[in-house]
């Protein structure tokens, strides 16, 4: 359910975008965003193994996840950095708090002594090479997808790829009992992120003939 809660990231970034001051959306975009929600909300109801705190945090992810996507929206329309720039910039202040954590929790002494230990296992590395190369072009394309686009849609399509995620993960890691309210949840928020795309498309075909006829009277 983690994965479904996730999903509640659109509304948030819905919220925090009328507070910072962005232009307000259209009836569709707002219905459409109300409606993953809402099936987020039903899909809870028919989680039976509810747990408070494993909830909390998934709350509390949803959180942090919004404002790192505002924040990224905001550096690439305000401050005109590239995808590229802002994932070196991330990178680069994230650094020392992921030390401090890794020497907070004791990792940085076992984790290097097994780095070694795997380090002459060619199946490892190339595992590890795997992961790291995934990891740069998820955060470049989600990067880039938040500053062309914006940070909603970003959400958006996070939401449709966790269709599949979800799905597998009822039938493959366990621990959720399968009920009619949890997948009438999901079939409702899954719906909702189809429609805004829908929405979103049509928005930006009927820009498209303002946009072509204001460049005709330019140029006359």
């Amino acid at each position: 359910m983690y994965i479904a809660i996730k999903r509640l990231t659109p509304l948030a970034v819905l919220i925090a975008g009328f507070f910072s001051g962005k232009k307000r959306p259209s009836r569709q975009v707002t219905l459409s965003v109300s409606l993953i929600a809402a099936g987020v909300l039903i899909a809870a109801l028919g989680d039976f193994s509810f747990d408070l705190f494993g909830y909390s945090l998934a709350l509390t992810s949803v959180f942090f996840q919004t404002m790192y996507l505002v924040l990224v929206e905001k550096s690439g329309a305000e401050d005109g950095l590239s995808s590229v720039e802002i994932m070196f910039y991330n990178s680069f202040l994230s650094l020392p708090f992921l030390l401090f954590l890794i020497v907070a929790t004791k990792e940085f002494p076992n984790s290097l002594s097994m780095l070694l230990a795997k380090s002459t296992s060619l199946s490892f590395f190339m595992i590890f090479l795997v992961s790291l190369v995934m990891g740069i072009v998820l955060n470049f394309t989600m990067f880039l997808c938040t500053v062309i686009n914006s940070a909603l849609t970003t959400t958006i399509v996070g939401v449709l790829k966790g269709v599949g995620s979800t799905t597998l993960g009822f039938f493959l890691l366990g621990g959720v009992e399968v009920h009619a309210l949890n997948v009438t949840g999901l079939a409702i928020n899954t719906a909702g992120g189809v429609w805004y795309s829908y929405t979103k498309y049509h928005e930006k075909r009927n820009r498209l003939p303002k946009l072509t006829s204001d460049l005709e009277v330019v140029r006359k």
